[in-house]
């Protein structure tokens, strides 16, 4: 096996994934992330974990951290349902299982938590408050990565794992557009730690996840994070050295409009408190069944943040050489399906496997374009199908034609 080291711009859950696959095949890695520390701010919570994500998960993961991964996971019905805003069942969706994958392949994952997992081990790896600005490639076949706080990583691969404002897809791809999709998301959550809580919750809405459809396609989505036994017991029975930070059962709860339906501009919404968007929420869901409403009164007012949904607009093919991109920042897609994550860690497995080749004789270039065909493929597949959902279902503005 080559000496091979990868940069990895971006400490996501995307990037955090490829790292440990790295680390687990013996390659060098280094991962430079943006923010000053790992709990720097809320990246959501709730996330869906499908068969592709569960897949790669084992696959790039010790077993000890897999297992403590799945332990740590809800296991909610395999029900992605629909109604509306009277709660009277507009869809019923049944998800197949699949008994060789933990929870059936359908799992319902903190995302702080799998981030802690996925950093475990790579500790001395990850370089924070690590912006990268800019690139150049050398003749020798190496990239040098340059950083906003002008420090430089040189390397053989570098991987663009920046999000949705990649400084590298800018760069590798200036053709590549993301868009804004007309949405905007108010992320918040609903502790379960009681009982008068717990009865305000619908059984009927703790499948998977459940959208309950209002007027002017105003929307909530809901879905719960249920554990079944307490983080620090998980991890002293599976992986002692693997530190989790305390958490509770919750439902997490998402209300989202078109921007126009806003009582507000985008600049009002984004310096909103989370009680003033709250409120603004409680407003716009006047008229709807009185359990709505009164999850939304019982969210954490701290919890609350807006999103401004974007996508990517899908592009040709491009010609490989040793810088590549990852997750978000070549295929951002609207939340519509709930794949967004699973397609980051798909793309760290099979750029692993694709690296690990590369490391063992196969040239680089054609690994990376291996793994840029297949990931296009399944990526913007899974952009193309977020749109025209998002657009049926709550009005998201349809997906530009593709720059082919």
């Amino acid at each position: 096996m080559s000496a091979l080291h990868v940069i990895i711009a971006g400490g996501g859950l995307g990037g955090l994934a490829l790292g440990q696959g790295l680390r687990q095949a013996g390659i060098s890695v280094a991962v430079h992330e943006k923010d000053p520390g790992p709990e720097f701010r809320n990246q959501g919570y709730r996330i869906r974990i499908n068969a592709d994500g569960i897949t790669a998960l084992k696959a790039l993961l010790t077993p000890q951290a897999f297992e403590l991964f799945a332990a740590t996971a809800g296991t909610p019905r395999a029900r992605m349902d629909s109604f509306d805003h009277r709660l009277n069942l507009l869809h019923a969706q049944e998800l197949p299982l699949d008994a060789a994958l933990p929870g059936g392949g359908h799992l319902a994952v903190n995302r702080r938590t799998l981030r802690q997992i996925l950093l475990a081990g790579l500790e001395e790896s990850v370089h924070y408050g690590s912006a990268l600005t800019r690139y150049e490639t050398h003749p020798s076949g190496t990239v040098t990565a340059h950083f906003a706080d002008g420090t430089t990583a040189t390397g053989d691969v570098l991987v663009g794992a920046d999000g949705v404002n990649s400084a590298t897809r800018r760069q590798r791809l200036p053709e590549a557009r993301v868009v804004d999709a007309g949405l905007r998301l108010l992320y918040g959550k609903v502790p379960l730690a009681d009982t008068a809580t717990r009865a305000v919750v619908p059984s009927e809405v703790l499948g998977l996840w459940t959208t309950v459809l209002g007027p002017e396609r105003r929307f909530l989505g809901l879905a719960p994070v249920q554990y079944r036994e307490p983080q620090h017991e998980a991890t002293a029975r599976l992986a002692p050295e693997i530190a989790l930070s305390a958490d509770g059962d919750y439902l997490a709860c998402v209300f989202g409009a078109r921007r126009e339906q806003l009582p507000c501009t985008d600049e009002q919404l984004f310096g909103m408190s989370g009680g003033r968007l709250q409120a603004m929420t409680l407003a716009l869901l006047e008229g709807w069944h009185p359990r709505m409403t009164e999850i939304v009164s019982r969210q954490d007012p701290a919890s609350i943040f807006p999103v401004a949904v974007r996508t990517s607009v899908p592009v040709a093919a491009w010609e490989p050489d040793t810088v590549t991109l990852l997750g978000d920042a070549v295929h951002v897609m609207s939340p519509a399906i709930g794949v967004g994550a699973n397609t980051a860690l798909r793309d760290a497995r099979v750029l692993t496997s694709r690296l690990v080749e590369a490391a063992d004789g196969r040239p680089l270039t054609a690994a990376l374009h291996a793994y840029e065909d297949e990931m296009r493929g399944y990526g913007f597949g899974a952009v193309r199908e977020s749109a025209d959902r998002g657009h049926r279902l709550v009005g998201q503005d349809p997906l530009p034609a593709a720059q082919l």
